[in-house]
């Protein structure tokens, strides 16, 4: 294979990926609960089953069997301002800008929990974490010279976690809990456009059509510490697969083509701290400090190839580990009604190697949130949250055009809607 055909192959395999699992487009909408609180303290508060996304060890908090039935649509806008050929300090070749490059996903999950007796208690879920459609491909079109198509196009991706977990109670304080992670990826990716080459004239290229899926399976550890009645901690920690998948994964670059049948994808591990204080009868605060091991995603490999090629590496990445940390609240203002608020700071994930197809940065969430208590069995939650990402400069080479240069801008509105009953 050509040094061409594997940097361009590269490069359209980073965008599959990076748009799936960076941090800037990790889900974290498990609940409309924890959406209407920044997920301040998801991992302990229990205060329904979707607890069970965070931490196995939180279902001994309960007594009686509880689901919850969550719909969440999260509005990803990402922007794209003067982008050009050119690395952004002079003239340049002038590509456009686009006021929204992602697509808006509904996103439901399902969770149940079933206490066995007053030490044993297990749980399934089903949820999402993370997601995303983005379509780069308008900025090719409209020019009367060649465009980076080898870098911008569309990308749609879906994940699916479903999930087994067990918790047994130790004592009045101490509870652990384990769960079984099984996650099911699907995505597809197209680059292609028109490319004048000197004496060809103008020639139609599709160099990537990827359609893939595929399963990983992992595990969730848990723990649950209640200090008394009105305050208690959580500690979990998520340990993630490397993703394979396999399916269509055809590429053809102008000089030569490999098919490979499957994608190694290494996902990040996750591990959050969670805790929950009553401090009044009707007010509470909550916090949580969750760490994920993006380093972890060190580079992207194909393997099985077609023509006899065992394995590619095909992009080698410098993320860094990332912090997000948040605080909420909430107060009861009598029996039927329950507010809630919370604020967070979630940070970027790139380092030193930017990319126009990870429009990621530090960001903001801004969260409120409310429960309408129908009767003692059952609730309605609403949730909704801001996030407001920093507005970035980001340079790329493209091997068709050279280097591109862009600011990007990414966020989200979310919007979450849950019923719970126990039983």
């Amino acid at each position: 294979m050509t040094k061409f055909n594997k940097t361009l192959l590269a490069a359209a395999v980073a965008l599959a990926s990076t748009q799936t699992f960076a941090a800037g487009f990790q889900l974290n909408s498990q609940s409309a609960t924890g959406l209407g609180r920044a997920m301040a303290g998801d991992a302990i508060i229990a205060d329904n089953a979707s607890v069970l996304a965070r931490n196995p060890a939180a279902m001994a908090l309960f007594d009686k069997t509880a689901i919850s039935v969550v719909g969440t649509y999260a509005d990803v806008n990402v922007e794209v301002t003067d982008a050009m050929i050119g690395d952004g300090s002079g003239d340049g070749q002038y590509l456009g800008a686009m006021d929204n490059a992602a697509e808006g996903k509904p996103i439901p999950s399902f969770y149940y929990i079933n206490p066995i007796n007053d030490k044993w208690a297990f749980g399934i879920a089903a949820f999402s974490n993370y997601g995303t459609g983005t379509d780069l491909a308008p900025l090719n079109s409209g020019h009367d010279f060649n465009t980076p198509i080898d870098l911008l196009g569309n990308t749609e991706v879906t994940t699916i976690n479903f999930n087994a977990s067990v918790s047994y109670r130790i004592n009045d304080s101490l509870s652990l809990g384990l769960g079984i992670d099984a996650i099911k990826g699907m995505g597809t990716l197209t680059r292609q456009g028109d490319f004048t080459v000197p004496v060809f004239g103008e020639i139609p290229l599709n160099l990537v059509d990827i359609d893939a899926d595929g399963w990983g399976f992992g595990a969730i550890f848990g723990l649950a510490y209640e200090i008394n009645e009105n305050n208690r901690i959580g500690l979990s920690y998520r340990k993630s697969p490397n993703m394979k998948a396999s399916g269509d994964i055809a590429y053809n670059p102008p000089f030569a083509a490999e098919n490979f049948g499957e994608i190694d994808i290494p996902l990040a591990d996750i591990a959050q701290l969670a805790g929950f204080h009553q401090l009044t009868d009707k007010f509470a605060i909550h916090y949580t400090a969750q760490w994920t091991n993006w380093s972890n995603f060190d580079n992207i490999e194909l393997t099985d190839g077609e023509n006899g090629t065992d394995s590619h590496i095909l992009k080698h990445y410098n993320w860094e580990n990332s912090w997000f940390l948040s605080l909420g609240a909430t107060y009861d203002i009598n029996d039927k009604w329950t507010v809630r608020a919370g604020i967070a700071k979630d940070q970027g994930v790139v380092g030193e190697v930017s990319s126009l197809s990870i429009p990621d940065s530090d960001r903001t969430w801004y969260s409120a949130g409310f429960s309408y208590h129908i009767n003692e069995k059952s609730s309605i939650d609403f949730g909704y949250t801001l996030v407001a990402g920093e507005k970035v400069h980001v340079i790329e080479t493209s091997e068709l055009v050279g280097p591109v240069s862009a600011y990007t801008e990414s966020g989200a509105n979310y919007y979450s809607l849950q019923y719970n009953y126990t039983f």
